[in-house]
């Protein structure tokens, strides 16, 4: 799906390690919200509240998720998903853009 439609677009952006993560949040008709974004390159530390599936949408992610040493990386096309109330590890080498569903269980 390349658009969203009937949604309300929120105008102030979400800004995150000195503008380094941007993204703008959309809800939609039933609630649920998504938030579309860029992350410049640079290594970030997030943390959750509700699961998350992260899209990449162009560029490439490398995430190291909860209980796991290894990093793995994302291209575009491919998407993960962040388990709730957790903190996750993110290395952006080139400029990624990104869609991140919230998903309440």
């Amino acid at each position: 799906m390349d658009r969203f439609e009937n949604v309300t677009a929120i105008k102030k952006a979400n800004v995150y390690f000195d503008g380094n993560v941007t993204s703008r949040t959309i809800i939609f008709e039933d609630g649920t919200k998504k938030t579309l974004g860029i992350m410049l390159p640079g290594n970030y530390e997030f943390s959750t509240g509700y699961k998350e599936n992260m899209e990449v949408l162009a560029g490439v992610i490398s995430v190291k998720l909860p209980g796991s040493e290894a990093w793995v990386t994302y291209e575009e096309g491919q998407s993960f998903e962040v388990p709730a109330n957790c903190v996750f590890k993110v290395s952006v080498k080139e400029i990624s853009d990104y869609c991140c569903s919230y998903i309440k269980e």
